[in-house]
């Protein structure tokens, strides 16, 4: 065995684990910031309608946020 164990492979196979796992997190990190970049661009309000529309928030909320945000652009006037 000369003193390697596994003819020369043990320290190969022991740092294996280390490439799949930087891939999966390289992975990860990629599908986040895509998710976070698809709402760039738009405007509050359209925010606020897409999440009503998906169901996100009731009716409630969605009166709620949508007369904060129609004062806060008469107050910007």
């Amino acid at each position: 065995m000369n003193g390697y164990g596994m003819h020369g492979w043990g320290f190969g196979m022991g740092l294996g684990w280390l490439i799949p796992l930087l891939l999966i997190g390289v992975l990860l990190y990629y599908i986040n910031s895509s998710k976070s970049n698809k709402n760039e661009g738009l405007s509050a309000k359209e925010l606020l309608d897409k999440r009503y529309a998906k169901g996100e928030i009731d009716e409630q909320e969605y009166k709620r946020r949508k007369s904060l945000l129609e004062d806060k652009e008469e107050g910007e006037s």
